[in-house]
């Protein structure tokens, strides 16, 4: 299964006030991921959400991925 993530995670500011979040939904990457890292899993989320698909938990963790491969890394010393 290939997912493009710019196909289905967009950014409007007239829906979540801008925050990326799922095509066609008021579900935010944040929300997806927050559920992942709480431990629930793809079936959970989708149960409790079931106008979302797989591919869409998929493209949230994608997206995530290529916000921080472009972040700048500064190390703190202690």
């Amino acid at each position: 299964m290939i997912v493009d993530w710019k196909e289905r995670i967009t950014s409007n500011p007239k829906v979540l006030v801008g925050k990326p979040a799922i095509k066609g939904t008021r579900i935010g990457v944040d929300l997806v991921l927050n559920k992942l890292g709480s431990g629930e899993s793809f079936e959970q989320i989708l149960e409790s959400h079931p106008h979302i698909t797989r591919e869409d938990i998929f493209a949230c963790l994608l997206y995530a991925a290529e916000t921080i491969r472009h972040e700048s890394v500064h190390p703190i010393y202690s």
